[in-house]
């Protein structure tokens, strides 16, 4: 098999274009259907930049996070949207992106025990030397997978930015294969991981390209001639390896559908147009 395959983080990107659209859209049915929208144009740019040849959307399911019990602080920082209003509540647009992406004839699931993150890098990992990969997203996290045929997108319309490998060396002076190493150093506010403390983007990676590894920095760190530094690494050696293991995805995660089965050969009509066939607007 030959091709292309998009890999779409369907949380990250309804919530970019829920929280990012201007204002509040309601049809005339008084439903608010502004993420939905937002997605929808979204998704057809992605496939008339990327022109792929397999496409599936991957969504977080309502289940216990399993790296909860490495760390209760894990995405602890995140909004509960439980109490708030339907409008306000991107989660409630749910029911209608999916009717969007069955009537694209686009492949679509949510997770039963793991993140969507898991299911993208096994996709990833399982078709990387038969098919080119394109990973829409802004979860940093995703770096990890950068290498030889895949590459991150993330899409901000004309600023859209396709991170690959020359890229991931320009910006962070590291490879993808050591992106998890660098990222146990300098934490993750996002995901409410608490890094090294005092060590920053350079350092890290001067470190991750000294030693190769946490492991090998965990048994090594003492050979470190800065002495403030060696200081801060001594006293966040525990923290390390369950950095490591909260942020390296799981590339053996459960797959739903076969390769094949996220063929995509549909030419993507216009928003209003995939709407209007979704029930959304007359």
């Amino acid at each position: 098999m030959s091709g292309k395959l998009l890999l779409v983080d369907g949380m990250n990107l309804l919530f970019q274009m829920f929280f990012g659209m201007p204002s509040r859209i309601f049809n005339s049915q008084g439903r608010a259907i502004h993420g939905t929208m937002g997605f929808t144009g979204a998704l057809r740019r992605m496939l008339e930049m990327t022109e792929p040849s397999h496409v599936l959307v991957v969504f977080d399911g309502e289940h216990g996070n399993p790296r909860t019990r490495l760390s209760a602080e894990y995405k602890a920082n995140r909004p509960d949207f439980t109490d708030v209003p339907e409008e306000e509540n991107p989660f409630s647009q749910l029911p209608d992106i999916y009717r969007v992406l069955d009537g694209m004839g686009i492949r679509h699931c949510e997770t039963e025990d793991c993140e969507a993150d898991d299911m993208i890098a096994a996709y990833a990992a399982a078709c990387r030397s038969t098919m080119d990969i394109v990973v829409s997203s802004f979860d940093s996290d995703f770096f990890q997978l950068i290498g030889p045929g895949v590459s991150v997108m993330r899409y901000r319309g004309e600023k859209t930015v396709v991170c690959d490998e020359a890229w991931l060396t320009g910006k962070y002076g590291i490879e993808g294969r050591s992106y998890v190493d660098f990222k146990s150093l300098t934490g993750d506010a996002a995901d409410n991981i608490r890094g090294i403390d005092g060590v920053g983007p350079k350092t890290a990676a001067a470190l991750v390209n000294r030693f190769g590894t946490i492991e090998n920095l965990i048994k090594e760190y003492t050979s470190i001639e800065n002495r403030r530094l060696r200081g801060l690494i001594g006293n966040g050696l525990d923290r390390l390896p369950v950095n490591k293991a909260l942020i390296k995805m799981d590339e053996c995660a459960r797959m739903p559908y076969k390769a094949e089965e996220l063929e995509f050969s549909g030419r993507p009509a216009s928003t209003r147009e995939i709407l209007t066939a979704a029930g959304l607007l007359p």
